[in-house]
């Protein structure tokens, strides 16, 4: 009876891990893809604020801002370049470390300059995103 209960047990955790997996999967084919740029190639010129999001496409949260970065950075393209970074991939590593992450969600604000001036971690509604650009006289182009 109790190596049916653990045959039992095998199944199910077997089962729910590939699901989750199928579904993970799923969800991230579906998204589209935030631009990715580095920090030398970021001012061309007009933008006059860097949003710099330091998440996982597996982080939940994380998961939850994507269309919160994809809106900003189509209402607010002339002036607002949208970076995404994956810290849990290797070549996002780099960028956890140069912005100090200690929890993803991360939003990491720079002026025109590249000089940090606000910073968030967690879900940030984007009407709050919307706030903190009319604090630099950021308008939307839309």
């Amino acid at each position: 009876m109790r190596t049916v209960f653990k045959i039992f047990l095998i199944i199910i955790f077997t089962a729910t891990a590939f699901e989750s997996a199928k579904s993970q999967t799923t969800s991230q084919n579906s998204k589209q893809e935030i631009t990715v740029a580095t920090a030398d190639s970021m001012n061309n010129g007009n933008v006059k604020v860097t949003f710099i999001e330091l998440g996982s496409v597996r982080c939940v949260p994380c998961q939850q801002m994507q269309p919160v970065l994809q809106s900003i950075g189509e209402k607010y393209a002339s002036q607002v370049k949208v970076v995404f970074y994956d810290i849990w991939k290797p070549e996002g590593k780099a960028y956890a470390a140069k912005y100090n992450v200690k929890m993803i969600p991360s939003q990491v604000f720079l002026d025109e300059n590249g000089k940090e001036f606000f910073r968030h971690t967690g879900f940030y509604p984007e009407e709050e995103i919307v706030k903190l650009l009319d604090t630099k006289q950021i308008k939307s182009d839309k």
